[in-house]
């Protein structure tokens, strides 16, 4: 996902209201230096970047020659077209992340940087002038930047940017058809109960192909038999994959408590919710198949009233209901998974 980095500058004073602020609003990583560096981590629960002693990670600028070091982001000023070269340069040698900077994005084509880097491991971060230009950033060649560094000129801002990546992250969902749904006897199921109230219409990616990830609703309806449980997805066996919010899959065996996992609705919009129980019990599976442009993609779930997934209007289709003809929500993408990462290879997956 996205990220916005909040900038803060002395005085202290104004520093922590700033960061405060920016804490109620779901950001939680800032760009400090080192003489508030340490007081910004005592809010809490923070990620603080900096260029000297103090925070989590360290910020240095790029000298040519020197070989990248692990966990350091490295911040190079791009005013021509050598500098991109240096970008290009830190990212094949391995750096994890690069902060580029420049006068004006509207001279330095940001679109060549980011079409070079965005099938590296490097992420890439940029500094905005205004709340408009971190909009830009975030959009460019519509993949956008991984972070957008920003120092707010008031209050307002910090919600406007709180705002901004929660309204342009969206996750690209599509309708399949559903072709088979099979009762296939028993198997150990998870059922992930988060620490976050979701919402009808909002559930977890999960499904038996990382190519092909069905949306599983969360328990947010009331049944004849249960009441809502609107803290959990009951999302399916120990082997399906689901999507992180660093766009890597996990297996719903590996979730624990603490760990983060994504959350999205019917219209794509994403959030991340910290799962606080993970059950796993053994129940009676269904098997349903959906199929897009020639191509089946499968999720097992349990073969309960409760557990649905997600049609185009957003309302929960019960797997106990479900049909053939159905039309249901699902995230595609058509590239391989090595250790839960997407990779550009052919993997086959039934």
């Amino acid at each position: 996902m996205k990220k916005v980095i909040l900038k803060l500058s002395p005085p202290w004073s104004s520093a922590k209201e700033y960061a405060t602020e920016a804490l109620t609003r779901g950001i939680n990583t800032f760009y400090a230096p080192p003489e508030i560096a340490e007081k910004v981590k005592s809010l809490g629960s923070v990620k603080v970047l900096s260029d000297g002693s103090g925070g989590d990670v360290t910020v240095k600028k790029f000298d040519e020659g020197a070989q990248p070091e692990e966990g350091v982001i490295y911040r190079v000023k791009v005013a021509r077209k050598e500098d991109e070269e240096k970008v290009y340069s830190l990212a094949k040698s391995g750096a994890s992340a690069v902060m580029v900077e420049a006068e004006d994005w509207k001279i330095i084509p940001l679109e060549n940087i980011i079409a070079d880097l965005h099938k590296m491991d490097t992420e890439l971060y940029a500094e905005a002038e205004s709340v408009e230009e971190a909009r830009t950033l975030l959009q460019t060649l519509e993949l956008g930047v991984d972070a957008v560094i920003y120092e707010p000129k008031s209050i307002n801002e910090v919600a406007e940017l709180a705002k901004l990546v929660q309204e342009k992250d969206l996750m690209p969902l599509t309708a399949a058809e559903v072709i088979n749904v099979k009762e296939i006897g028993m198997g150990d199921r998870v059922c992930v109960d988060t620490c976050s109230l979701l919402e009808v219409g909002e559930g977890m990616l999960v499904g038996s192909q990382a190519k092909g990830l069905f949306l599983v609703h969360s328990e947010t309806l009331e049944t004849e038999f249960t009441s809502p449980r609107p803290f959990r997805v009951n999302a399916g066996p120990v082997h399906s994959y689901t999507l992180s919010p660093d766009g890597k899959t996990k297996y719903l065996s590996e979730l624990k408590a603490g760990d983060t996992v994504l959350t999205v609705n019917y219209r794509g919009v994403m959030r991340e919710a910290v799962v606080g129980r993970v059950k796993i019990e053994r129940r009676p599976l269904i098997l349903v198949e959906a199929e897009k442009d020639g191509e089946v993609f499968k999720v097992i779930l349990q073969n309960a009233e409760t557990v649905a997934l997600v049609g185009e209007d957003g309302k929960a289709l019960s797997v106990s209901k479900i049909k053939k003809g159905d039309k249901v929500l699902l995230h595609l993408s058509h590239k391989g998974r090595h250790f839960g990462k997407s990779v550009e290879e052919t993997i086959i997956e039934k």
